[in-house]
């Protein structure tokens, strides 16, 4: 399926076929999750996948729709958020690394066949306890993935011009004050002894394959 088709097919499924999900499409789905972006590649989440076959009952305090259950499996994308990047306004990208992560995942499914539904409205102390997540992960959303038990879907969307903005020819002033300029040089020169450890390990393995 083309790109841009995957973008217009993919929408919320909220009624999903028994039917089982092929182990090789589930791990090609998976193989987009590895191959996402991360901020700094720092790559800090983890997938949880699920089998919701006998285990209705109990993921049902996870998220109480009926539809939440019926699809074979359930994602979880949950980050790290103390491995993962933070900017120097101290923004922690965990949110967006898994937000990314999901995305991959979701534009995946859609391309082979299978439906999914982006759901963030769950109980997070009963996935964290159902699913046994370490302290350390935080749960950040759940999809269904399994056959979609419906064909027609209607996309709302609000028009280009209400959510798109060209900045002008006229852009606004910023005079970076002497902090800040400390700051970027303190960056610059943890970056460069961070490249030390690597270029010394190139260097060694260029030595003893020489």
């Amino acid at each position: 399926m083309d790109y841009f088709e995957v973008v217009r097919q993919r929408h919320s499924v909220r009624s999903y076929k028994p039917d089982p999900v092929e182990p090789e499409k589930l791990q090609r789905i998976l193989e987009c999750a590895r191959l996402a972006p991360t901020a700094a590649n720092r790559q800090a989440y983890k997938v949880v996948v699920v089998a919701t076959e006998g285990n209705e009952e109990i993921l049902q305090h996870i998220y109480r729709n009926a539809w939440f259950v019926q699809a074979p499996y359930l994602l979880c994308v949950c980050s790290v958020p103390g491995k993962c990047w933070v900017r120097n306004d101290k923004k922690n990208y965990s949110d967006v690394d898994a937000a990314i992560v999901m995305d991959h995942m979701v534009l995946a499914a859609t391309a082979l066949g299978l439906g999914t539904c982006w759901v963030a409205a769950f109980d997070v102390n009963a996935a964290r306890a159902i699913l046994k997540l370490d302290d350390a992960w935080e749960p950040i959303a759940f999809t269904p993935l399994g056959y979609p038990n419906e064909s027609a879907f209607k996309k709302v969307r609000k028009p280009l011009e209400e959510t798109v903005i060209y900045a002008g020819a006229e852009l606004g002033q910023y005079k970076m004050t002497t902090e800040k300029q400390v700051q970027i040089q303190k960056e610059a020169i943890r970056s460069s002894l961070r490249r030390v450890p690597l270029l010394r390990k190139i260097r060694n393995a260029l030595l003893r394959d020489g």
